[in-house]
C-alpha cells in the first residue's frame, strides 16, 4: 500500500510539475511573464528619439524631454500604474532594442504592409498623416513631381519608408543618424541636400518653428500614413493593455488634447480620407 500511495504522489508530482511547465510556455508565449515583470519593477521602459520635434524633442528652457508620443505614453503609463524610464537612440537602435527585451515598447511606426509588419508587435494608431517632402524656397530645389526625385540627394534616417520613397524614384540617399531638425533644415537650405521626404505634421510643425531656415513644405503629398508604437513579438499582454488605454484616451479625448497641445490645434488622433497617390515600396530594399 504505501508503494501504491508513493506512486500515486508521485503521479501527482509529475502531474504538478507538468502543469507548471505547460503553465509558464503558455505565459511566456502571450507575454504574461513579461508584464508582470514591468509590473514589479513598476517602470515601463520606452525609447524615442527625442529629436523628433513635435512628438519627441527638448524643450528650450529645461531641457525636458516632451512632446506628442511623449506625453501619450507617460499618460498611457499612469493609467496602468507604472511610471516611464525613457531612453533616446535612433530608428535601427530602437528596433533592435525591441527586439533583444532591452526596452518594452518604442516610439516608431510600424507600416501594417511594411517588411516590419510581422517582425514586431505594434499599437493601434494614435497619430494619421500622410507623406509630403520639404525642399528649398528658392527654387522648391528644381522638383515638380515626384519623378524629379530621380538624381536628388535626399535626406533621412536609414531605412525608412520615405527613405525608400526616394529611393524608388532615383534619388540619392544622405543618411542620418537621429540629428536635431534645424540640421536637416539647414543642409536643405545651403544645398548640402535637396530634399526631405517625411510625415506632413512633422514637417510643417518643423518649417513654422524655425522660420529663419529659407525651406518649405512642397505641395506633392502620398502615401497616408499612420503612427503606432512598436513591441516585441509575443509581448501580447503590454500590447493589448496599452491598447485598451489608448482607446480609452481616444474616447475621453485624450488624445485630441495632446495633439492640439503638440500640432497647433490640429488633432492628428482622427483618421481622414486623402486621396493621395500611393506608392508601393514593397520592392524597395
Amino acid at each position: 500500500m504505501k508503494k501504491k500511495k508513493w506512486f500515486s504522489i508521485g503521479l501527482a508530482t509529475v502531474a504538478a510539475v507538468f502543469l507548471i511547465a505547460c503553465g509558464n510556455k503558455a505565459n511566456s508565449a502571450n507575454g504574461q511573464d513579461k508584464w508582470d515583470a514591468i509590473v514589479e519593477r513598476g517602470t515601463l521602459k520606452f525609447s524615442t528619439s527625442g529629436t523628433l520635434f513635435p512628438q519627441s524633442f527638448h524643450q528650450k528652457d529645461d531641457n525636458e524631454l516632451t512632446g506628442y508620443d511623449v506625453e501619450i505614453i507617460r499618460e498611457v503609463a499612469k493609467r496602468l500604474g507604472l511610471t516611464v524610464n525613457f531612453t533616446e537612440m535612433n530608428i535601427d537602435g530602437m528596433f533592435a532594442a525591441v527586439n533583444s527585451g532591452q526596452i518594452d515598447i518604442a516610439g516608431i511606426s510600424i507600416d501594417r504592409n511594411g517588411e516590419n509588419a510581422d517582425k514586431f508587435l505594434y499599437t493601434t494608431p494614435h497619430k494619421y498623416s500622410y507623406g509630403a517632402m520639404i525642399v528649398r524656397q528658392s527654387d522648391d530645389s528644381g522638383i515638380k513631381t515626384l519623378e524629379d526625385l530621380k538624381g536628388k540627394k535626399a535626406a533621412g534616417a536609414a531605412t525608412t519608408s520615405y527613405m525608400k520613397v526616394a529611393k524608388k524614384f532615383g534619388a540619392e540617399l544622405v543618411v542620418y543618424d537621429n540629428v536635431t531638425n534645424d540640421q536637416y533644415l539647414t543642409d536643405v537650405a545651403n544645398g548640402r541636400t535637396d530634399v526631405i521626404l517625411n510625415d506632413f505634421y512633422l514637417q510643417s510643425m518643423a518649417t513654422k518653428a524655425l522660420p529663419e531656415i529659407p525651406v518649405k513644405v512642397h505641395n506633392i503629398f502620398y502615401n497616408p500614413s499612420e503612427a503606432n508604437f512598436a513591441l516585441q513579438l509575443g509581448n501580447d499582454v503590454l500590447a493589448e493593455k496599452v491598447n485598451q488605454t489608448l482607446e480609452e484616451m481616444r474616447k475621453d479625448g485624450t488624445l485630441k488634447k495632446l495633439s492640439e497641445q503638440f500640432f497647433s490645434g490640429q488633432d492628428v488622433s482622427v483618421e481622414k480620407d486623402y486621396d493621395f497617390q500611393v506608392i508601393d515600396i514593397s520592392d524597395v530594399e
